[in-house]
């Protein structure tokens, strides 16, 4: 088990949802965030990086996205299923705009194939705990 997944479950308050989906999303959703950020930083060190001011722009914001995500899940007592459902769309959205914007520089540049491998996680994650939030 995980820390995310071991808190979930220690809580005194009856998760709504599957506590193993939910620990996996929050997870992807803090990893991406650290993807993206450190992305963004290493974009910028690029010598090239006026050409990736799209990347480093998606990622701030995919990264802002996903902490913010993430934090609300983590947040499990009385969680309104509308702001679940509407924070997991957005989250699945983001990464993968970013997954793409960084996909499209993974051959020139690691970083942005590892931020577009998070970005993908995370996606996924959303996706399947978005199913059971429905």
């Amino acid at each position: 088990m995980t820390v995310t997944l071991d808190l979930i479950s220690s809580s005194p308050a009856e998760a709504d949802y599957d506590a193993a989906k939910t620990a996996a999303c929050i997870e992807a959703c803090f990893d991406c965030a650290r993807a993206c950020v450190l992305c963004a930083d290493a974009c910028l060190a690029e010598a090239d990086h006026s050409e990736l001011l799209a990347c480093i722009r998606l990622d701030a914001d995919c990264a802002d996205l996903c902490e913010a995500t993430g934090r609300i899940l983590a947040r499990q007592h009385a969680m309104d299923p509308a702001l679940a459902q509407a924070v997991l769309q957005t989250c699945v959205a983001v990464t993968r705009l970013c997954a793409q914007e960084c996909e499209s520089h993974a051959s020139r540049h690691r970083h942005c194939a590892l931020c577009a491998e998070a970005c993908r996680r995370c996606e996924a994650s959303c996706r399947a705990l978005l199913v059971s939030v429905v």
